[in-house]
């Protein structure tokens, strides 16, 4: 440990990151030891893995441009002093599945927060919703109730529960994705929502869509937006749709079961073990406490290495083994020799 540290914040969030390293500076850490560089992302990208120094690349963002990173490292692979350990967390496609035995006002009070607290800009948000047919009409009802109640608004006014998206390219992607719910392709019927505007700021007000087609481009893309699409089964097709469900995204982030059924809430658990790196019972998917629980997903989530957990703390330090031995050797036979 105690290498230095090249660090580039993100593009649309210079400002929070450099108070933050101002706050590590007077909290002691020497000037010089975190270089702090705003820069393009490619370039940057581009200059360090050229660099016969490099010994980890910590990353969060696009899939692309993480593989865009992997790529780099192994055109230069010869060069290196040393083999770069590569870190990243990319996003993901995050659900609630719903058993017909599910506490219908958990459901819809962890679906609202998950899916819309910071305008769904959160890579572990909810995205995807499974209900069953008994419970969708309270469940529907309940979240629209909700989202009627919500303000959104001025970050600064303390009683909004949502703000602007954050950037006009955020925007555009996002809106997108209700266009597409507009046109009705894959079935797709908006429940509520669907609003949004950028005449001042870049507001989306939180949607539901409904769809019937599971390789709709509103369940297999990520969003990062709130927007919430929902699929409806038949009840008793429950462990059918946890096994669908199990390899329906590329992505393995964070998803939860809500159920009161105990031994198909284990079930549903264990059937997907490997399609999520946090998993939630009865609590919304965005559930993780940071300091307490640690975080990361696989399949094209990232690589998984827990941050938060003592697996991190490893993947960034080079551990040594000593072994001082008090008594001499002094035989070089084996015993089996004599």
């Amino acid at each position: 440990m105690g290498n230095a540290v090249l660090w580039k914040p993100s593009s649309t969030a210079v400002l929070s990151n450099y108070i933050f390293y101002e706050i590590l500076l007077e909290a002691g850490v020497p000037p010089g030891l975190i270089a702090f560089l705003p820069s393009n992302g490619s370039t940057f990208g581009s200059e360090i893995t050229k660099s016969q120094h490099l010994a980890a690349i910590n990353f969060t963002g696009s899939v692309p441009t993480f593989r865009f990173l992997w790529k780099k490292v192994g055109e230069h692979l010869d060069h290196y002093s040393t083999f770069p350990r590569l870190v990243g967390e990319c996003g993901g496609k995050n659900f609630h599945f719903v058993h017909p035995s599910a506490n219908v006002e958990s459901v819809v009070n962890g679906t609202i927060r998950a899916g819309f607290e910071y305008q769904g800009q959160k890579c572990s948000a909810c995205s995807r919703l499974f209900v069953p047919e008994s419970l969708w009409d309270k469940i529907k009802n309940g979240m629209a109730d909700i989202a009627k109640k919500i303000k959104v608004g001025d970050v600064r006014d303390g009683s909004i529960f949502m703000s602007a998206v954050i950037d006009d390219k955020a925007f555009a992607d996002i809106t997108s994705y209700i266009k597409h719910a507009e046109s009705g392709a894959d079935g797709a019927k908006i429940i509520f929502g669907g609003k949004y505007d950028s005449s001042k700021g870049y507001f989306i007000h939180p949607t539901l869509v409904q769809v019937d087609n599971w390789k709709s481009k509103l369940m297999t893309e990520e969003i990062f937006g709130p927007v919430i699409t929902a699929v409806v089964y038949p009840d008793r097709h429950a462990m059918e749709t946890v096994k669908k469900l199990k390899d329906s995204s590329v992505y393995g982030l964070t998803g939860s079961i809500y159920s009161e059924d105990k031994e198909f809430l284990y079930k549903a658990r264990d059937e997907l073990w490997d399609a999520v790196g946090n998993m939630y019972l009865n609590d919304k998917s965005t559930g993780s406490i940071v300091g307490q629980q640690p975080f990361g997903g696989a399949r094209l989530s990232g690589t998984n290495d827990k941050a938060g957990g003592p697996h991190y703390v490893l993947r960034w330090s080079s551990p040594l083994c000593i072994k001082e031995s008090s008594i001499g050797l002094n035989n070089w036979r084996y015993p089996s020799m004599d």
